[in-house]
């Protein structure tokens, strides 16, 4: 597969903890016959990116970021059968063989060959103009379906296994911690299903937006979270575990979501026991979330959440509005990143 009279793109490469740049790189080139080209519409700034940067997640230094992409297929491997040329795709990052015990089990996103296969993180990303997927792993899209609530489909599909793991129950009181593209997705989502969460942030920008965002659910800025016993806490942010376990009710759920990695936290064995308190992690998404994600995309207005679209040329500006740089407070929601060379509507 080759575009002609191109051949090269604009990426964005993560160098080393706060060291990013964007560059020019040759085309990719496909390893198989059931490869695809995209050329990329938009990719978000995931919080795991923002992670990479601040040296809080690991990635290859030299990786091109970026796993949260839409675009569409420019180019098709002679095996590929999936997609087409021109058909509007989102990417599953989230690699997995098929073959595996695991696979096998139902259980792909614990693939044991995904190291490797990382998107934007230990294999190239999508914060390019076009990146190489695997047909397994591309989505058709509805030929209506925004641009920008399609980039957050990959994120929903996050979601969805955390609060897969809660099970809340209708009358349960649920406490989203974070309200971050994330948190206001699980909102977003426990709304929609008839619950009413309740939403606790501590940046006071973020906090605001949540609050326009959705004017239904109860965001509250705090610094902490003594919010009435929640039966349910779902800690989207990855370091509020100690704090969430001492609020929840007596029989309640803890839900660690967020990934941080050097987060730790000091529980007492006793007060789980006999507070008869449940704390899990959901880990990746299965393949079988994702398609849900991509159905429930169809009614759920998520590009309420992007508040940014910026050229890759300023990926740097995106990762400063998200609280990376001299001002380090958050000014945005969801940034997302395009090709090109200026600001897209």
């Amino acid at each position: 597969m080759t575009i002609l009279g191109v051949d090269a793109m604009q990426c964005v490469v993560f160098d080393a903890a706060g060291q990013l740049r964007t560059q020019a790189r040759p085309m990719p080139q496909p390893a198989g016959p059931r490869q695809a080209l995209i050329r990329v519409r938009a990719t978000g700034i995931c919080g795991t990116d923002r992670a990479i940067l601040l040296g809080e997640f690991p990635a290859t230094p030299g990786v091109i970021l970026g796993h949260e992409t839409v675009g569409a297929v420019a180019e098709v491997g002679t095996d590929v059968r999936l997609v087409r040329p021109g058909d509007m795709v989102v990417v599953n990052p989230t690699f997995y063989c098929g073959d595996c015990p695991d696979c096998r089990r139902g259980r792909a996103q614990y693939c044991p060959h995904k190291d490797g296969r990382e998107v934007g993180i230990d294999c190239p990303g999508a914060m390019a103009d076009y990146v190489l997927a695997h047909e397994r792993f591309l989505h058709r899209l509805p030929p209506d379906l925004p641009y920008r609530r399609a980039a957050l489909i990959e994120p929903l599909a996050c979601v969805l296994a955390n609060l897969e793991q809660a099970a809340p129950r209708w009358d349960d009181q649920v406490l989203v911690a974070g309200a971050g593209p994330i948190g206001m997705l699980a909102a977003m989502v426990l709304a929609d299903r008839g619950h009413r969460p309740r939403l606790a942030e501590r940046d006071p920008f973020r906090a605001r937006l949540a609050q326009q965002i959705l004017p239904n659910v109860d965001v509250a800025h705090t610094a902490n979270l003594d919010a009435g016993r929640p039966d349910i806490v779902i800690d989207t942010t990855g370091v509020l575990l100690g704090e969430a376990v001492e609020v929840v009710q007596p029989g309640g759920t803890v839900v660690v979501m967020g990934e941080r990695e050097r987060a730790t936290a000091t529980l007492s064995a006793r007060s789980i026991a006999t507070r008869g308190i449940r704390v899990v992690g959901a880990g990746p998404y299965p393949p079988r979330l994702f398609e849900v994600a991509l159905g429930l995309a169809q009614n759920l207005p998520m590009e309420l959440l992007v508040t940014h679209v910026l050229p890759l040329s300023r990926a740097a500006d995106g990762f400063a509005l998200l609280g990376i740089g001299p001002d380090s407070g958050y000014q945005a929601g969801k940034v997302l990143l395009v090709p090109g060379t200026a600001e897209a509507p």
